[in-house]
């Protein structure tokens, strides 16, 4: 199997998709501009405390108060707070030994008893914030790196359950306790596996003097404000993405290639050389046949084996997923082997779905039905074998007497959703429509204006790939009548475009002149 990594980069966002044999697995998104992201740090303020709920809303600078709990104060709380204590009273930060003293956190403690309004406090962002809720807090903080995660205020080495191996986790365990400063924890990651001292010790200290650049800033902070986030949204999400098994990452952004490259360097320098810079004249996803998956695979329909699908509903409680046949045979004396074949290749689809759009929290699947319990048993068994490489914690229980299976996989961000319906690119829902000559006539219009108006020697014209063959065909086509009389112009077909739009971008793939035009603006119509 091969697996690659295609790494998109665009002025608002970062699009990363894992590809398995070509075929799209997993798609993260993330804005560039965003803020309160997953892993940030932020100094609080405590806006209310609500003893019925045990939980406090703290002001972290977003628009809603975001949640914090007080079994997500975690055992070590009270040293945190005498460290922001000392900062506030001395100017300076103390080192963790002058709060280590401090006692554990009860478990069955009361919010009211450790929070008032108006107190600061250190916190992490846990989950994002989804639909009308605000970010989900921690204050037990934590720095993640590839190997190993970093937990300060504590004394503690664990392993991730994944590491199979007693020699190797007891090997693990003794390498940290060996290298680790006082007043840390350190949970250690599967891919920590066979790693040497020097890769560890290097690790460990670059999380420790993040942690000390971090905290160094404090006495000039004022609350709300972040203290610590990633230096890079690519590599935040690298680090979470990245396995040894990729063949090939590609790259379409020359800072964001240099970034991943040193990063993969650092971690797996014998993986250096699979980090490649893209200059192809497509789109990246569009050249990797993404464009075209992520369209197929986000709709409330997904198809997946001689006409059998699945239908994927979102409630505000749960996911819902219904199982069909579609033609499959409806005979009576082939009934439960379409069953057991149809809901075997199901499950393969859910998982890959699962992964594809992070689904979170409740999922309900309505599997067809089958009589042997045998069958359902070896569905069950599928299922659970199929979400073994799936990263998310998640639960699986064993088939309802009426098929169902319920399923909890852990929500850290608002699930993936990519519309897939477009309204009619040619009337935008409208029922009329432009004629293709005013359509090439408005382009022209437009880019002679932009190169004699605003002095552009060059412009790139991104368009969908049918409005593209429109231009080009022929030998002397429209877009060489256009390199003669206006200037050196470049014809880019693009997927993600609406059958009508078009933009300009220069040289370095920024837009020029004018939005992106939509259909809608324009006002010579001809009836359908």
């Amino acid at each position: 199997m091969t697996s690659e990594l295609i790494v998109d980069v665009s002025p608002k966002q970062i699009s990363m998709a894992v590809l398995e044999d070509g075929r799209l697995m997993e798609l993260q998104r993330e804005r560039r501009d965003l803020a309160f992201a997953v892993g940030d740090i932020y100094l609080g303020k405590v806006k209310k405390v609500m003893p019925g709920l045990n939980a406090a809303f703290v002001d972290v600078g977003y628009e809603k108060d975001a949640f914090l709990h007080y079994l997500d104060l975690g055992v070590s709380f009270l040293q945190q707070q005498k460290l922001l204590d000392l900062i506030e009273s001395q100017g300076s930060v103390p080192s963790l030994a002058k709060v280590a003293n401090q006692p554990i956190l009860p478990k069955d403690g009361k919010i009211e008893q450790y929070l008032k309004p108006g107190q600061h406090v250190l916190v992490q962002v846990v989950k994002e914030p989804i639909s009308t809720k605000g970010p989900r807090l921690s204050a037990e903080l934590s720095l993640a790196g590839r190997n190993m995660v970093l937990m300060p205020f504590a004394e503690k080495v664990s392993t991730s359950l994944k590491i199979r191996s007693n020699e190797e986790r007891n090997r693990l365990k003794k390498i940290i306790h060996s290298i680790k400063p006082k007043h840390f924890s350190v949970i250690i990651r599967t891919s920590a596996q066979d790693k040497s001292v020097k890769e560890l010790d290097q690790e460990l200290g670059k999380l420790v003097r993040r942690w000390d650049e971090s905290i160094a800033r404090l006495p000039k902070l004022k609350a709300p404000c972040v203290v610590y986030e990633e230096a890079s949204r690519a590599l935040g999400l690298l680090r979470d993405t990245f396995n040894t098994s990729f063949q090939s990452i590609h790259v379409n952004d020359a800072e964001c290639y240099e970034d991943i490259r040193e990063y993969i360097a650092d971690i797996a320098p014998e993986q250096e050389h699979i980090v490649k810079l893209y200059k192809g004249n497509l789109p990246l996803f569009d050249e990797k046949n993404v464009t075209k998956q992520i369209k197929s695979s986000f709709g409330r329909n997904v198809t997946f084996k001689s006409g059998a699908y699945l239908v994927i509903e979102q409630t505000e409680a749960m996911h819902v997923v219904d199982v069909n046949s579609g033609n499959r045979s409806r005979k009576s004396t082939e009934q439960e082997e379409t069953a057991i074949d149809v809901n075997l290749a199901a499950a393969e689809e859910l998982a890959r779905q699962m992964r594809l759009r992070d689904l979170g929290g409740i999922i309900c699947v309505d599997f067809i039905d089958m009589k042997d319990a045998k069958n359902r048993e070896l569905l069950y068994k599928h299922m659970v074998q199929l979400m073994q490489s799936d990263r998310a914690k998640h639960n699986i229980l064993p088939l309802s007497k009426i098929g169902l299976m319920q399923i909890t996989r852990q929500r850290v961000r608002q699930a993936m959703q990519v519309n897939t319906e477009e309204t009619c690119p040619s009337c935008m829902g409208t029922g009329k429509m432009t004629s293709s000559v005013l359509l090439v006539e408005q382009i022209e219009e437009e880019m002679r204006h932009l190169m004699d108006g605003i002095l552009v020697d060059y412009i790139n014209l991104h368009v969908h790939p049918y409005v593209a063959a429109y231009l080009t065909k022929g030998l002397i086509s429209i877009a060489t009548k256009w390199r003669f009389s206006i200037g050196k112009i470049k014809i880019t077909p693009n997927q993600s475009m609406a059958f009508l739009d078009y933009k300009f971008l220069d040289r370095e793939g920024m837009e020029i002149g004018f939005d992106s035009v939509s259909p809608s603006d324009w006002t010579d119509d001809d009836e359908d």
